[in-house]
């Protein structure tokens, strides 16, 4: 009896290694942003920006530019380097990626910190709800100009929710003794959650209220 138990006991050891090194090969095979974030989990909600919100794995956001000759080639950007992108388009950190990088790469660590989620998660729940749908353009018609409201297209969409979002971790962290990695922490998890402090879901109420407005 006890020689089966101890053999029952082995093959039980035996099948636990085997799951073990079969779990760290795939650990190793996947990749991961930093090697440390999963894109594999990451789901994204809003059908309409579910194309054009890349989550292609990379385990550094920089593909040096090769979209740019190809029309509408940004789609195929993977949505954290676009984010990195917009936060390094004005002032002193203008063209510095390494930089901005550095600044995304600690601002997510902050984030997994504060939420226990995973910081490309938090990313794409806040460009969802950020993202405005509708918009107004000017006509003119008979010499009378006039605003008419639109519906946006999903890669306009995009484009102004990453905008805002990294407009609003500036704003925030201007003559803030906050970080400026603190700062866009904390406008990814207020945006996430829907939440009116954050800069980015204001503008989109604002952007909204103004269409409804010229309907």
């Amino acid at each position: 009896m006890s020689e089966e138990t101890n053999d029952t006991e082995k093959a039980e050891t035996v099948a636990e290694d085997e799951a073990k090194k079969g779990k760290k090969e795939k650990d190793k095979e996947e990749i991961k942003l930093f090697g440390k974030w999963s894109f594999s989990d990451v789901v994204v909600t809003d059908p309409g920006l579910k194309r054009y919100i890349c989550l292609k794995p990379v385990y550094l956001p920089h593909s040096m530019g090769r979209h740019e000759h190809k029309r509408f080639g940004k789609a195929d950007v993977n949505i954290v380097e676009r984010f990195i992108n917009h936060l390094m388009r004005m002032g002193k950190n203008t063209g510095k990626k390494a930089r901005a990088i550095k600044m995304v790469k600690n601002a997510f660590e902050i984030i997994h910190l504060k939420t226990g989620e995973n910081p490309i998660q938090v990313l794409v729940r806040a460009v969802e709800n950020a993202a405005p749908c509708e918009d107004t353009t000017r006509i003119g018609y008979g010499g009378i100009v006039y605003h008419l409201a639109v519906d946006m297209s999903p890669l306009r969409r995009l484009n102004i929710a990453l905008r805002h979002l990294a407009e609003g971790a500036r704003k925030s962290a201007f003559g803030n003794p906050k970080s400026f990695e603190e700062c866009i922490a904390d406008e990814l998890i207020l945006a996430s959650r829907g939440d009116t402090k954050s800069y980015a879901v204001q503008k989109r109420h604002e952007i909204e209220r103004i269409a409804l407005a010229s309907r």
